[in-house]
């Protein structure tokens, strides 16, 4: 499949490297000519320097045959008409476009672009998808990350072992003997700074990250187990009012239990326009990192703090200084991967990528139909995938035991009808059930392979 990517950031580049290891014929295109010359030279793909939403550049770009363009570029207006050129001159059938401003995200879903006037597919919105994960992150405070798959029905759950952790040194395969009925699996660990898919003799130690498949019915059980307590959050606060900020404090008022959310925002623009927009929030004008502003706000006293402004290293402090004031768990934005090591020697109980949740939505919509989910974990090092099983695929009427899986590639869930069970070697997987699988990055080839589903069907 031949792919046009606008915009040559973070985003665009994860895009690229995801698609152009996967044999398709990719395109990047940016303003920046040193953005596409480290492209060309680091992956394998084709750049063009010039202004994505200009024919001839799109034409030098090779729009004529192209199948589909993500415009990814930091401007919603330049993403938009992009869009619009790629669909009126060019033709293009698949078009993606990534967009940050509100008002542009609550005119269309409400309708009033139709796609006839506005020739957009798909529409991701980092705000809106980060704020989704930030709400996710507070639904299980007592992980480091989170995501949900089979129509709300499972769960992978991120969970760093701590030294009172009771299932220390036990090998997995005698985990499953010991809670025969838990439906839970660990499909990944990170230890000492390299991610893998376990062997079921491999055992579990403190300062490992696991990440565990579990039914949403078993959560709770499956965090007592690894040693973490569950407590829901009652009082939250909330560090940055902008795009992202203000979405999660409008998701937190529109649910039906009640959460108290308190916001801080350094710009006084800023906090009098989320003041004006939020109606039980207490929006407070001023630096998040101010102690004093901290303890005005009961931070002390709060269930969880939410550090989402603009700047990774504001965040950091921010939710340092948070935890030191007495707050019990503090949640960090952070945009740049190589910051991450330092959550843990900082306290910081989780973090958001917002990177990461933008290319797994935008991966969801671009591959095949019967593709469900995507998530990237980490810095791209592994993905989850849900997808359907077809009558042509090679794992379709066959024991997990007897699929020739990657070494990298574990089945953390598997759903058949409405129900999820939990995989073990004597499994079968038949057309039609649902798979998530966890793999790592150098495995979706062959995985792809295995499921019978590949990017280049539209």
């Amino acid at each position: 499949m031949k792919v046009i990517i606008c915009g040559a950031g973070q985003v665009g580049w994860q895009i690229a490297r995801h698609l152009s290891g996967e044999r398709n014929d990719v395109t990047v295109v940016d303003m920046n000519a040193e953005l596409v010359r480290r492209a060309t030279e680091a992956l394998d793909v084709q750049g063009v320097a010039g202004f994505a939403s200009y024919p001839d550049v799109l034409e030098r770009a090779g729009a004529r045959d192209a199948d589909m363009i993500i415009a990814a570029t930091y401007s919603d207006e330049v993403n938009m008409v992009t869009c619009q050129v790629a669909h009126s001159v060019f033709g293009i059938t698949r078009k993606i476009a990534r967009l940050r401003a509100q008002s542009y995200m609550d005119a269309i879903y409400s309708d009033l672009y139709r796609r006839d006037h506005l020739p957009i597919d798909v529409v991701i919105s980092p705000e809106r998808e980060v704020a989704e994960a930030a709400l996710q992150r507070l639904a299980a405070p007592s992980t480091f990350d989170t995501e949900s798959f089979m129509n709300g029905k499972a769960q992978l759950l991120g969970v760093a072992l701590d030294e009172d952790c009771p299932v220390l040194n036990t090998p997995l395969r005698q985990l499953t003997d010991l809670f025969s009925t838990l439906r839970a699996i660990v499909v990944g660990i990170r230890r000492d700074g390299r991610l893998f898919a376990p062997e079921p003799d491999d055992q579990l130690y403190a300062g490992d990250q696991i990440y565990a498949f579990s039914h949403v019915e078993d959560v709770n059980r499956t965090l007592d187990i690894f040693g973490k307590a569950t407590k829901k959050q009652e009082r939250v606060v909330i560090i940055g009012g902008g795009n992202v900020g203000l979405a999660v404090a409008r998701a937190l008022e529109a649910r039906t239990d009640r959460i108290r959310a308190k916001m801080i925002e350094k710009n006084r623009e800023s906090a009098e326009r989320a003041a004006d927009a939020l109606e039980r929030t207490i929006v407070l004008n001023g630096d998040g990192m101010n102690m004093e502003l901290l303890a005005e706000a009961n931070v002390d006293r709060a269930d969880a703090v939410l550090a989402v402004t603009d700047d990774d290293k504001t965040n950091i402090l921010a939710a340092v200084r948070a935890k030191q004031a007495g707050c019990k768990m503090a949640i960090a934005l952070i945009n740049d991967p190589t910051l991450v090591p330092l959550m843990g020697a900082l306290d910081i109980d989780a973090y958001i990528n917002p990177r990461a949740t933008t290319v797994s939505s935008i991966l969801r919509h671009i591959r095949h139909g019967r593709v469900r989910a995507i998530y990237s974990i980490g810095d791209a090092e592994a993905e989850v995938i849900e997808a359907q099983v077809l009558s042509t695929s090679p794992i379709a009427g066959r024991l997990v035991r007897e699929i020739e899986f990657p070494e990298g590639v574990l089945v953390g869930a598997l759903m058949k009808g409405d129900k999820v069970v939990k995989p073990t070697g004597d499994t079968r997987i038949d057309e039609g059930d649902v798979v998530a699988l966890f793999c790592m990055s150098g495995d979706v080839p062959e995985v792809e392979r295995l499921l019978q589903v590949s990017i280049d069907f539209f």
